[in-house]
């Protein structure tokens, strides 16, 4: 009992961090920047998942994994980052800090051959915040928030085939902020803010083949609809004195106006383990976001009149989007199962590249990646601390734009207890 208060108290506290790490200017566009549901362990190979159910680390990118869990285990993955983050613009080179909670996860068995999952993970965050001249004044940019995902999921299998599905409601408000200021000192703050009170499913499949007790093939992949977002939007100012009540200058329900995309996942894992242990897995991420659409404010008075160059593109930017894809590949690998400790390690690395959907004045934002870390077993043996090192560029194609380096520390720490065990009476 006191162990699944100290997990309780975790998650409640989580929940107010979440969503808080470094992002970029691009995310001043569309939703944000996209994450994948990939844990510290998984980020550390390159964000691949579809394939994977070791049963030890909770997998929320492929809810089929599920399944694989032991029947007597209880999960619980908690993630954290620090992020830092160099960009440059006209040769301009600007430098910065971010981190915090990444996510909330936790996995348990509800019955033979099936398993389920709770928790909280990031789908988009926004964090932005520059400033530039304009005629006869100044404007600067601020945004934040982005949308979490509150999920419950399960899965069972049967002869090697395992099906999953995750429901999740989507929450969480985006805020764009623009600030004027003129030559005689008057000044306006012009607010976009979207307000997502959504839900969603994620639906998993998964088939293991094994042609002896060491080894295996996992085909993976997973499948999330298009549908409408629900919510509302709306656009306010506040002329000269910031302190007074903001004007609406419109407003908007997502529902019909604003979609999420077709998404389909698929990967390919091969793991042979004796003395040892070899894992590697290849993925393949596709998001119709073409096809999802995103409306302007339309009628709405910050599409016409005076207002400074910039502002509605922010405000009201009725965009049309690129379709995302993600390449990644990753490995662990153990030396020796019932080595000393150094060779009870797990060692991982992995690379992706993603075409993103953003489509920043005709220029398409691209992003790659390599990682790396190590998996490090508490003195039991079950529990693991997952320390990881992550570099990734971002920039706009064909024109640069803003060109950004990150470097992150993946920190996961993922619980395994044997909650579910009865003792015998003798």
């Amino acid at each position: 009992m006191k162990r699944l208060k100290l997990i309780l108290l975790a998650f409640v506290a989580g929940i107010s961090a979440l969503a808080q790490n470094q992002t970029s200017p691009y995310s001043m566009y569309g939703y944000g920047i996209i994450g994948d549901h990939a844990t510290s362990m998984q980020r550390q190979m390159g964000g691949v998942g579809y394939a994977m159910n070791s049963g030890r680390q909770i997998n929320v990118m492929n809810p089929a994994s599920y399944a694989a869990v032991d029947s007597l285990t209880f999960l619980f993955d908690l993630g954290a980052d620090i992020s830092f983050l160099w960009s440059k613009e006209n040769g301009s080179t600007e430098k910065s800090t971010g981190g915090g909670v990444d996510y909330l996860t936790m996995q348990f068995p509800v019955g033979k051959h099936m398993g389920g999952s709770f928790g909280l993970l990031p789908y988009t965050s926004v964090g932005y915040a520059f400033g530039n001249e304009i005629k006869h004044g100044t404007m600067s940019n601020q945004g934040s928030g982005g949308i979490n995902q509150l999920y419950l999921g399960w899965a069972g299998e049967l002869k090697g085939v395992s099906l999953g599905l995750n429901v999740s409601y989507d929450f969480g408000n985006i805020v764009n902020d623009v600030f004027t200021t003129n030559q005689s000192g008057g000044q306006a703050k012009y607010e976009h803010v979207m307000e997502i009170r959504d839900w969603n499913i994620n639906i998993g499949a998964q088939y293991t083949h094994r042609w002896n007790k060491f080894n295996k093939i996992v085909l993976g992949v997973t499948y999330s609809p298009k549908k409408t977002m629900l919510g509302k939007t709306w656009v306010t100012v506040q002329e000269t004195n910031l302190d007074q009540y903001p004007d609406t200058l419109g407003s908007m329900k997502l529902k019909n106006n604003y979609y999420s995309p077709n998404t389909v996942g698929a990967g390919v894992s091969y793991t042979y383990e004796k003395a040892s242990r070899l894992m590697v897995e290849a993925d393949f991420t596709w998001q119709q976001w073409s096809k999802a659409k995103y409306s302007a404010l339309y009628g709405s008075p910050a599409l016409s009149g005076s207002r400074p160059s910039g502002i509605k593109e922010v405000l009201a930017p009725g965009m049309d989007f690129f379709d995302r894809t993600r390449y990644a590949v990753g490995a662990e690998y153990i030396p020796k199962i019932r080595g000393n400790y150094g060779q009870r390690m797990t060692y991982r690395f992995g690379a992706y590249y993603a075409n993103d959907y953003l489509n920043v004045n005709g220029n398409r934002l691209r992003e790659m990646g390599v990682s790396c870390g190590v998996g490090m077993p508490t003195y039991e043996g079950k529990t693991m601390i997952n320390i990881g090192l992550e570099w990734k560029h971002r920039a706009a194609h064909p024109q640069t734009l803003i060109s950004e380096n990150y470097f992150n520390i993946t920190l996961g720490v993922n619980f395994n207890e044997v909650w579910f065990w009865q003792r015998k009476i003798r």
